[in-house]
């Protein structure tokens, strides 16, 4: 996991294994979103469309925007609102706008109630025309006098005027009476397409007929974030932050897993891999027992990652690996054989691993089996043994735990003779014939120092 990318089956292993931890992490993360959604009084969006006829550019369009959302509309808003208690600067917050297709402007107004958010969102789209048409002059006296309709009128006067020069031409056919109103035609043509360019290249003229394309409509629902989306957020990224930290923690674990890797932690040599049918160990009484507990109803107790346990042989097969080891253990170490089996606390897999050695050994070696606490480890002082044999699972503990481990066995007189490791298997063929199940052998370990198996 640490040198391996991320991979989806790896989510996928983790969401298997970690479904109950995630559920409950899940309805802690909804519950806090309740929570929040309590300190977030509903609120509730109207909007209102205003019409800009004529062509506008887009940056045109965005000034207009500006101009909606700007403090002096929003502060006329407040003004007509009389609301007790708003003023325009927490409008400001509450009033939106945007463009959208065929020059509309959209203004958007968020209040506490249905009612007051149609009102509000009413009322900036009036201020809004007001403002944008005395920005462009049609209600000072100084621009009416050069305003679009002025012009307007001016053309209209030259063109009777035009036409009364014409009339009153020598209606003879003289060469000078027929150049004369042709000159005046001319004239009129030009006048009348200046003008008409002149209205399609500025669309200021129009800016007057701003149109509200209607009141706005009453909202049905809340404003997001709603209470629901604020319970689903918090149980979605509870889930989401809590399979970021497990696969962050997993890509930063340094723990050994492999046999010369933990043997070189402990300073000692590996005496062989044995294997651990997939079953539930019997919980302690007391506090570590409930914690146990707790673990195995959360599916903590199974690390996910690791490797999915392989498929292994029969329970013949896997009493060769144990008799194995303590031939290795008969080789190593001069008669007679006793040693102490040190298991961490914690460790199910180790514990009934170390339970089926004292089984498998017999009186040769006698093993005397004693679990010990990881952050402050303890081992009883050499009393006949020979030496002390580590049994532990792969993974399981970091290279600080083992070499306190290590320490503590130095400090109670003991060499390490080696070390076992205990892998996880599933168990999915039958016992073997020629071997009965009251032969299996049961893990006799007890905590806190006190020890089992064979006497010494």
């Amino acid at each position: 996991m640490t040198d391996d990318t991320i991979r989806l089956a790896t989510i996928g292993r983790l969401l298997r294994l970690r479904w109950r931890l995630l559920t409950v992490l899940a309805v802690v993360g909804a519950l806090l979103g309740y929570g929040a959604s309590a300190l977030f009084p509903p609120r509730y969006t109207s909007s209102a469309s205003v019409l800009l006829p004529g062509q506008w550019e887009e940056r045109e369009l965005l000034t207009q925007v500006e101009i909606a959302t700007s403090s002096a509309v929003v502060d006329r808003t407040a003004a007509a609102l009389g609301w007790p208690g708003v003023g325009g600067g927490e409008l400001r917050n509450r009033v939106s706008a945007g463009t959208t297709d065929g020059n509309i402007i959209k203004i958007s107004g968020t209040a506490e109630t249905p009612d007051r958010a149609r009102q509000l969102a009413d009322r900036v789209a009036q201020q809004f025309i007001s403002f944008a048409a005395r920005i462009a002059g049609d209600d000072t006296e100084s621009d009416a006098a050069t305003g679009p309709e002025a012009l307007r009128r001016k053309v209209a006067e030259t063109n009777r005027r035009i036409t009364e020069l014409a009339e009153a031409a020598d209606p003879g056919r003289s060469v000078e009476s027929v150049q004369a109103r042709t000159a005046l035609e001319k004239l009129r043509t030009a006048l009348e397409e200046a003008m008409r360019k002149l209205e399609e290249a500025d669309p200021a003229a129009n800016k007057a007929g701003m149109v509200v394309m209607g009141p706005a409509t009453r909202p049905a629902g809340e404003a997001p974030p709603t209470a629901t989306q604020l319970i689903a957020a918090g149980a979605v990224l509870a889930v989401l932050l809590a399979v970021v930290v497990q696969l962050t923690a997993a890509r930063m674990n340094r723990r050994p897993r492999t046999e010369p890797e933990i043997a070189a932690a402990l300073g000692s040599t590996p005496l062989g891999t044995v294997d651990v049918p997939g079953e539930r160990a019997a919980h302690p009484p007391g506090p570590e027992g409930r914690a146990a507990r707790i673990r195995r109803l959360l599916g903590t107790d199974t690390r996910w990652d690791v490797p999915a346990p392989h498929t292994s042989g029969d329970e013949a097969s896997r009493g060769i690996r144990y008799r194995r080891v303590c031939a290795r253990l008969r080789e190593r170490l001069p008669a007679p054989r006793r040693l102490l089996v040190v298991v961490p606390e914690g460790d199910e897999i180790a514990a009934l691993a170390a339970g089926r050695l004292v089984a498998e050994a017999g009186a040769d070696p006698r093993l005397r089996v004693v679990r010990i606490p990881v952050d402050r480890p303890m081992v009883p002082d050499r009393d006949t043994e020979s030496g002390a044999l580590v049994v532990l699972s792969a993974g399981s503990r970091t290279p600080g735990e083992l070499t306190a481990i290590a320490e503590a066995c130095a400090d109670g007189g003991h060499e390490i003779a080696g070390v076992v490791v205990a892998g996880q298997v599933r168990d999915r063929t039958a016992r073997s014939a020629d071997r009965p199940a009251a032969d299996d052998p049961a893990p006799a370990l007890a905590a806190g120092g006190r020890t089992t198996g064979e006497p010494v």
